[in-house]
């Protein structure tokens, strides 16, 4: 019986539609704002180790032996519906601590259970690529961050790698580069980011050219300039590399510096703007109602390119919208109908704006410190970093959650 599992196991496990029973023994206010999602059918259990441990030995020589026992005694004393012989039951705590102790306390009783190594921390720093196309002349990976929903690509030829939208954690693509044997060659983000910290001034510090357009190289809030050295980027510039031909189009509404990328006329790499079931909010900088009407013109230019062209988004709000290739992508003239927010163009402007206006989630107030940090504004440590990483990212419309 299995005791253990790692992040890039457990991804698979989430992708492969089984039954599953998550116990997060993590606070409820944590558990609500962050968890472990998949594409399986899921089952949520949500106890605080202090409810089923309520005396803590930590520092003891025999912690572990008396909090399993603990635990044993809670289940032994306590029926929950939803702790079944036949499921698999997935514990999971914040670093895989005490999760460990629940699932042997839940194994001596019979139970399939096991614990999520280095628990909710391990799960955020995990990574996956998965490629889109390879080919011998250009090749096209999409890196998924599953905790957070967060996707970047790679663009690989001859020789050459691009990354668009890098996320924080930049060894993963300084090792994807060196197995590939390739020289990361240019950087690009779509935009100022504002529910993850870029890797793009990281490599850039390492001499790799870092492109960001210029409008969003002014904090929204606090009308500061960006503190980071970047190239600017400008509609229509183009970028050659092997045999990668890449377009930016400007594209104000999620941003006023938001951009799309396209790539020899058949991949948009659409960042936040046109995601698999949604379309990106026009509030994170604090002007919804300013930025809405730009966005609503940015995305009626978006869905005016060939309906042949596969977009490839800068997030996903479920598992579910990945593809049965297990890639987040969808040609543009499917999007155009089965995206409803999407669809909402059809309206026409003022009926979108309005509605747009009404679809918001909430607005995650450390969002306005991760942009001060992607501009340089402000500088915090890898324990802050973390902090201001939590939760999944809110970037699209409420319907999408």
């Amino acid at each position: 019986m299995r005791e253990s599992i790692k992040a890039s196991e457990l991804f698979k496990v989430l992708t492969a539609n089984k039954d599953i029973v998550i116990f997060d023994i993590r606070r409820e206010e944590d558990f609500k704002r962050w968890k472990v999602e998949g594409k399986s059918k899921v089952t949520y259990i949500n106890i605080p180790y202090a409810e089923i441990v309520p005396h803590r030995f930590v520092g003891a020589p025999d912690r572990e032996q008396r909090e399993t026992a603990s635990a044993k005694r809670y289940f032994t004393e306590n029926t929950l519906e939803d702790l079944t012989f036949d499921k698999e039951i997935l514990v999971v705590c914040a670093r895989g601590i005490t999760s460990d102790f629940v699932a042997k306390a839940l194994r001596s009783l019979g139970y399939n259970a096991y614990h999520l190594e280095e628990g909710m921390e391990g799960w955020g720093n995990f990574y996956y690529i998965k490629e889109v196309v390879e080919d011998k002349d250009i090749s096209v990976y999409q890196v998924i961050r599953p905790a957070r929903g967060c996707l970047s690509h790679i663009i690989v030829s001859l020789g050459e790698m691009i990354i668009i939208d890098p996320l924080r954690h930049t060894e993963i693509y300084e090792k994807f580069a060196a197995e590939k044997k390739v020289k990361i060659s240019l950087v690009l983000d779509t935009h100022a980011h504002a529910d993850h910290i870029s890797g793009g001034p990281k490599l850039n510090k390492d001499g790799i050219p870092y492109y960001l357009h210029p409008y969003d190289g002014i904090h929204p809030m606090d009308m500061l300039p960006a503190q980071i050295s970047y190239s600017y980027l400008h509609n229509r510039s183009v970028f050659n590399l092997g045999s990668a031909r890449i377009t930016t189009k400007h594209i104000p509404g999620h941003t006023l510096g938001n951009v799309i990328f396209i790539l020899n006329n058949k991949f948009i790499f659409s960042g936040d703007s046109i995601f698999i079931n949604s379309i990106s909010r026009p509030d994170l900088g604090g002007k919804g109602e300013k930025w809405a009407p730009l966005h609503y013109a940015s995305l009626k230019e978006i869905t005016s390119l060939g309906n042949q062209m596969v977009v490839l988004p800068g997030h996903y709000s479920k598992l579910d919208e990945m593809n049965d290739e297990g890639i987040f992508a969808a040609k543009l003239g499917t999007l155009k109908e089965s995206n409803e927010d999407l669809m909402m163009l059809e309206k026409g402007r003022d009926q979108f704006v309005e509605y747009i206006l009404n679809s918001l989630p909430e607005f995650p107030t450390q969002y306005v410190d991760i942009k001060r940090v992607n501009l340089g504004i402000l500088k915090v440590d890898e324990e802050k970093a973390r902090e201001l990483e939590l939760g999944r990212n809110i970037c699209a419309l409420a319907r999408a959650y």
